[in-house]
């Protein structure tokens, strides 16, 4: 590794669907316990408590004749246009996804060939030498890529490095599972660069799988319906509860981990930009990270959201709150010079990760 090059985020591209589904969408659907059976609850006071619990008030979903391929490769040239570098320059796309290119009305995943070299040809980048590859890794996958990015760059193998997330959640869940208003489409891409001047780059990382006792807490299965019992389809299922609970406990842990390679204080961090799953969980381990420095208070705009109109779009959370501060589309938030942030993630595995990156 040479420790004068750095990574640093040379531009930022999102692409955010425009069909807006608020939660009044699924007032008439029919929604089913794990029996199969009909939840007697009424669906407004369902709703209600989903937004409660979660924060969300509505989510994108692609356009049918979208794919997550498509998504990534918007994200990509928004990235592209707003940095001026040269795409032929790139030395490797990485795309983070989980189920790759699933057409509208089915849900089986096609991931052959890779989203990345999908989006390579949609680019029309004609070098060879850019190399173009997935990564698979639960929500965390944005975040992993960028610490392979980082990794690519510092060993003085690359210069600019384009990492993506991409995601239609939409066309994996079952319809008639609560869980499934949480989830929702986008695309997020950084263009990381190397960089031999000043202090901008990211400081440290850390990344662990919990697979032993917690690798199930997301996976794929059947439909609750019992008229789906003969289908070989299998959709998206969550282990809310324990997942919640794993989350508060290890989370924490890991952000503590990476600050201390990064020999940092929370204190010295301006914000924290962690992966929208689940505002009332996301501020819980907020709150746990800052109790581990026997600090109390949480100051306000220090984690920015967007869960609340965006919903959880997986790989794609991250880099598009991301690209929203960097362009000025959130209010009351943004990133200067100096700022230390912890970008931070967990998801199916169970995967968390952790960089503290400075502007």
């Amino acid at each position: 590794m040479h420790d004068s090059i750095k990574a640093v985020f040379a531009a930022t591209g999102s692409y955010i669907p425009e069909n807006r589904i608020p939660n009044e969408n699924f007032l008439h659907t029919k929604f089913l316990d794990k029996d199969g059976s009909t939840i007697v609850k009424d669906n407004a006071k369902i709703i209600e408590k989903f937004k409660e619990i979660t924060g969300i008030e509505e989510r994108r979903y692609a356009n049918p004749d979208q794919k997550a391929s498509d998504l990534g490769f918007l994200a990509a040239k928004d990235a592209l246009d707003s940095s001026g570098i040269d795409k032929e320059l790139l030395d490797y796309i990485i795309v983070a996804h989980n189920f790759g290119d699933v057409a509208a009305g089915s849900n089986h995943t096609d991931i052959v060939p890779s989203l990345a070299s999908r989006i390579k040809q949609k680019l029309q980048i004609a070098n060879p030498d850019c190399v173009a590859y997935d990564l698979p890794f639960g929500c965390p996958g944005w975040v992993e890529g960028v610490i392979q990015a980082n990794y690519y760059i510092r060993s003085g193998d690359a210069k600019y490095c384009l990492v993506i997330g991409t995601e239609t959640l939409s066309r994996v869940i079952d319809m008639q599972d609560r869980d499934s208003m949480l989830y929702a489409d986008g695309a997020g891409a950084t263009i990381l660069a190397a960089s031999t001047e000043g202090t901008a780059g990211i400081i440290s990382h850390k990344t662990q799988t919990h697979a032993i006792d917690h690798a199930l807490l997301l996976n794929m299965d059947r439909a609750y319906d019992p008229a789906s019992a003969d289908s070989k389809d299998i959709f998206l299922k969550m282990n809310g509860r324990k997942l919640y609970e794993f989350a508060l406990t290890y989370v924490p842990l890991v952000i503590k981990s990476a600050l201390d390679k990064a020999g940092m204080h929370i204190s010295e961090i301006n914000k924290v930009l962690i992966h929208q799953a689940n505002d009332k969980m996301d501020a819980a381990i907020l709150e746990r990270v800052l109790k581990l420095y026997g600090i109390d208070t949480v100051l306000e705009y220090l984690m920015p959201m967007t869960i609340s109109w965006l919903g959880n779009s997986s790989v794609a959370t991250i880099p598009t709150l991301l690209d929203l501060i960097q362009k000025g589309k959130m209010e009351h938030q943004q990133l200067n010079p100096g700022d230390k942030v912890i970008i931070a993630s967990v998801g199916a595995g169970m995967n968390i990760n952790t960089v503290i990156y400075q502007f």
